[in-house]
């Protein structure tokens, strides 16, 4: 028996010798321990983004809209005629703001869209949307300056919208309030 346990003792010591530099490596961790990503719902991302298609109409015009002219113009029911004051003097700072230059309609419906929705979840009260005048479309006509005018008309978040100061973009750009 004694020979069986030396020959252990000198097993032990050999192998511990020929692993002395070794470093263990990085465990794989057990089932319980194993992080999985989270899912993700497509067919309820599919669903907003048609949602968000559907909810921005080329057609829609109210007949409380207020636009004179080629001037953007309009305050929600309800509100007070000073919002629309203040906002032509720009009373509130411009917190954020979209360049809807060079898209097509459907491409800058799903932009202001995005845009929109995003400065609803940051709390974003005032934005610009620069439109363009429409020097480079085929008529040489605000296509997108038209359908705009539209779009925020439908989004209920939009308490008002102004023209910009020439500074800010003029004719080819929009202030946009938005709800606290």
């Amino acid at each position: 028996m004694t020979a069986n346990n030396d020959n252990i003792n000198d097993d032990n010591r050999l192998f511990q010798q020929a692993v002395k530099d070794a470093r263990p490596l990085n465990a794989e961790p057990t089932h319980s321990e194993k992080t999985y990503p989270k899912p993700v719902a497509k067919h309820f991302m599919r669903d907003e983004k048609q949602a968000l298609r559907d909810s921005l109409s080329d057609d829609y015009i109210p007949a409380h809209e207020l636009e004179s002219g080629e001037e953007l113009l309009y305050l929600r029911e309800g509100q007070s005629p000073n919002i629309l004051g203040n906002l032509r003097r720009g009373f509130w700072v411009v917190q954020a703001q979209v360049d809807l230059h060079g898209l097509i309609t459907d491409e800058a419906r799903m932009y202001v869209a995005d845009f929109l929705n995003s400065c609803k979840k940051r709390n974003i009260r005032c934005v610009r949307i620069v439109h363009g005048k429409g020097l480079g479309s085929r008529n040489r006509e605000p296509v997108l300056k038209h359908k705009l005018r539209s779009w925020l008309m439908q989004r209920d978040e939009v308490i008002a919208y102004a023209q910009a100061k020439p500074e800010d973009g003029g004719s080819g750009a929009v202030i946009v309030l938005l709800k606290a």
